[in-house]
């Protein structure tokens, strides 16, 4: 198993405890921003960790800020991103087992640095069920592939809005 994980300037300590932990259960990972206190924007974060997750290169993602919920809201917008804000191990298991969450969102300023550490092993270490729990992921897919808009690429914009630019590179800093 690899990990993508990243996070805004609000969630930059508690990704360090994640690392560790990671390191200390030597599952590998990357670490794809932000690397400074600077206040970045979170949604630019959660792209380029999804968008390592679509391409096969890493198989799950942690993306931490303020709350976990921006980090979820922007990652749920990629296609085939199941990403779960989690504040408690139990629903982090959960959504791992019924919904095949393949991005894991928390909130620096929600849980505490043990807490995450808990909330990331339940997570990692569930596996998903599939069986009766396919059939409503199935419907998920449905729904994102109804609402899909084609991708047609757009110039990027100098306030940032846009899509990432190509010589984004993931690892920099934001």
């Amino acid at each position: 198993m690899k990990i993508a994980i990243g996070s805004d300037h609000a969630g930059l300590a508690l990704k360090e405890t994640i690392k560790a932990y990671l390191d200390s259960r030597m599952i590998p990972y990357e670490d794809f921003g932000t690397h400074t206190q600077e206040s970045c924007d979170y949604p630019r974060i959660a792209e380029i960790v999804c968008k390592a997750i679509i391409s096969s290169e890493f198989d799950r993602g942690i993306l931490i800020c303020g709350t976990g919920i921006g980090m979820s809201m922007a990652a749920n917008k990629i296609p085939n991103i199941r990403a779960a804000a989690c504040s408690e191990p139990y629903s982090a298991i959960l959504a791992k087992r019924h919904n095949n969450s393949n991005v894991l969102c928390m909130g620096a300023r929600v849980v505490a640095s043990g807490l995450a550490t808990l909330i990331t092993e339940g997570w990692l270490n569930a596996s998903y069920e599939g069986e009766r729990h396919q059939r409503r992921v199935d419907m998920l897919t449905r729904i994102e592939q109804r609402y899909a808009i084609p991708y047609a690429p757009h110039p990027v914009k100098e306030d940032d809005t846009g899509p990432l630019p190509a010589a984004d590179t993931p690892a920099g800093d934001n």
